[in-house]
């Protein structure tokens, strides 16, 4: 009698738990993904201390605290949090409603930045809006508005040729992709073309369609390229491919960042230089605490650091598509694909610049390079991602106590 007496409690402890969790409707919701959520806090904590050495170096040499850098990221970090918290509350599905508003809202954020003053040019690239002491990218933000536009136009089918869809979801996306090139941004476009190919082929889109797609795209790029390159392509993006085929052509001009990013890694070997030894970020390698931060930590913490950073960034993405294959709907599904591979393709470039996989593209290594818009954004997706990763089970009927 006491064992079922026990066994029975321990029963309704657990129904007591789910309660817990149930909605106004009905709905039993479990946990979040706990997993993708230490795999983000990892991230983010690996981040401040890699901010915290590779920016010192640079905020003295302003005459700031060593530490300015990795307090705003701190700041950001905060007002991320809320952002994450807030949608993982969210019931997800009602961001079918905003996607329309929230894309146009960017579109409009991005004309202040192309076409007006308030835009401020950063590097040769004018990707800024400063309002007084605030200051961020609104080209951040298109990869969330794409996401849930795409997962719009295509959580009931795979069709393309619709008009209601090119009116409602197709054109904002081409005005945003237009806008964040003439920046230029061009990382960002193939960022952006990149994850919503991959959205489109998650719905079973024709494959024979995308490949006859992606090869017109090529051949008609390549031919391009050729006979107008220069007229195509800035001057800087240019030149950037001709020094990732050859930096040592312009070893202290164009080839440098690449060749001092090169010298870290090699610097670092396996065991690493030790945490906050870096030679590399006193002087030689330029925007070591944003862009190029995965070559610092790979001389700091060597091979260990570097692994370390990509496992976080596979498990991810794991965590990713598995919380997308669980998803109760089409709607959610994709909201997942997408989010995962926005955030994995992301820090996939940023470790391939800095290892000269591919030329050098000015995109940050998620939750971990400086930088307010990439990090609050990059949150507020994972809150979307964790929200969806909850279980959604429709209780059908209530259970009775009978003790």
């Amino acid at each position: 009698m006491s064992y079922r007496r026990n066994n029975r409690s321990r029963r309704y402890k657990k129904y007591d738990e789910i309660e817990q969790h149930t909605d106004n409707s009905g709905v039993v919701l479990s946990p979040p993904d706990t997993t993708l959520m230490v795999v983000v806090a990892f991230l983010v904590v690996i981040g401040l201390m890699a901010i915290f050495s590779a920016g010192a170096p640079k905020a003295m040499d302003m005459g700031q605290n060593p530490a300015s850098f990795a307090l705003k990221q701190f700041v950001y970090l905060i007002a991320g949090f809320l952002g994450l918290q807030y949608f993982m509350k969210l019931d997800y599905k009602k961001l079918k409603d905003w996607a329309v508003p929230f894309a146009w809202f960017v579109i409009v954020m991005l004309a202040l930045v192309d076409f007006t003053s308030l835009g401020q040019v950063v590097n040769g690239a004018k990707r800024w809006i400063a309002l007084g002491p605030i200051q961020f990218q609104p080209s951040e933000m298109t990869k969330f508005a794409v996401i849930m536009l795409l997962s719009n136009a295509f959580y009931r089918d795979s069709v393309i040729f619709s008009s209601t869809k090119w009116t409602r979801y197709f054109i904002p996306i081409l005005i945003m992709v237009f806008l964040v090139y003439k920046q230029p941004n061009l990382s960002m476009v193939i960022l952006l073309f990149l994850t919503s190919m991959v959205m489109y082929l998650s719905v079973a889109g024709s494959i024979k369609y995308m490949l006859v797609t992606a090869a017109a795209f090529i051949s008609t790029a390549v031919t391009s390229f050729i006979l107008f390159g220069k007229k195509l392509l800035h001057g800087y993006q240019m030149q950037r491919i001709q020094i990732w085929l050859n930096p040592d052509s312009d070893p202290y001009g164009a080839g440098y960042n690449i060749l001092q990013s090169l010298l870290a890694f090699a610097a670092g070997g396996f065991w690493g230089v030790g945490y906050g030894n870096s030679k590399q970020k006193l002087a030689w390698l330029p925007e070591g605490h944003t862009d190029f931060i995965f070559a610092v930590i790979a001389e700091e913490l060597g091979f260990l650091g570097r692994f370390l950073i990509i496992g976080l960034s596979w498990t991810f993405i794991h965590r990713g598509i598995i919380i997308s294959s669980r998803a109760n709907d089409m709607f959610g599904k994709l909201l997942a694909v997408g989010i995962t591979l926005s955030i994995g393709l992301q820090a996939f470039i940023n470790m391939s610049v800095s290892s000269s996989l591919i030329p050098a593209t000015g995109v940050p290594l998620p939750f971990i390079s400086y930088g307010g818009t990439s990090l609050i954004v990059s949150l507020c997706m994972v809150g979307v991602l964790l929200n969806i990763s909850k279980k959604r089970i429709k209780r059908i009927r209530n259970y009775e106590r009978n003790y």
